[in-house]
């Protein structure tokens, strides 16, 4: 049966300092996403059948996953794919802002980079406990900014995630223990806005993302 793997970091544990501390990275990669990854290859490998179906599949279309396992792969599913697209949309030293249709995108739709900043990081801040902030596409092609809770994932509503922030505590508590409007305001500094710009081209152009974060052995 094919199985999800931990996809490779394209950068070493310590290279998001000062704003993301070696340790953090390393457990954060190490013991928090690989353990959802085992466990849901541990969940899938009672329905062998599923093997055929990418993760956004069964992340898009939840009903279709067995009762049995539905909540392992909703929670460690979700863990995974969220978790595998943070790595990708940071940056040593990140790019500064949007460029391109998403630039324009935001200036439309969200008033402006400065404006969206302001939003995204007030979603983030108010996240109930653990969760994550999101830059969502809708079916209509129009920008949002959300919040969800634990390790939900926009495409469990019919939306794309464009980007999001990890505000469990794992991902920050290590160095700014319960600052986290501080850990929000510097991971401004490392997002990646040429791969997130990508991803809202991709997803304008043909309403679905084909992610190449998907992993698989």
């Amino acid at each position: 049966m094919v199985k999800f793997v931990l996809p490779p970091l394209d950068y070493p544990f310590n290279a998001l300092e000062p704003y993301i501390d070696e340790e953090t990275m390393r457990i954060h990669y190490t013991k928090h996403h690989q353990a959802y990854v085992d466990h849901l290859n541990e969940a899938l490998e009672k329905h062998p059948r599923l093997s055929n179906l990418s993760l956004t599949k069964m992340l898009s279309n939840l009903t279709i996953i067995p009762k049995d396992i539905r909540t392992a792969v909703r929670n460690n599913g979700g863990g995974h794919y969220n978790h595998s697209l943070f790595w990708k949309i940071l940056i040593p030293g990140g790019s500064k802002e949007p460029q391109g249709k998403l630039k324009q995108a935001v200036d439309r739709e969200l008033n402006g980079f400065e404006a969206f900043s302001k939003q995204f990081s007030h979603a983030a801040e108010s996240q109930f406990g653990s969760g994550w902030a999101w830059l969502v596409l809708d079916r209509q092609g129009r920008l949002g900014v959300t919040s969800m809770n634990n390790q939900d994932n926009p495409l469990m509503v019919g939306k794309y995630p464009i980007f999001g922030l990890d505000v469990w505590e794992h991902a920050y508590y290590l160095k700014y223990q319960n600052r986290r409007p501080e850990y929000i305001k510097n991971s401004f500094h490392l997002f990646n806005w040429d791969m997130i710009s990508s991803r809202y081209d991709q997803a304008v152009r043909t309403r679905t993302i084909e992610e190449p974060l998907e992993s698989q052995s």
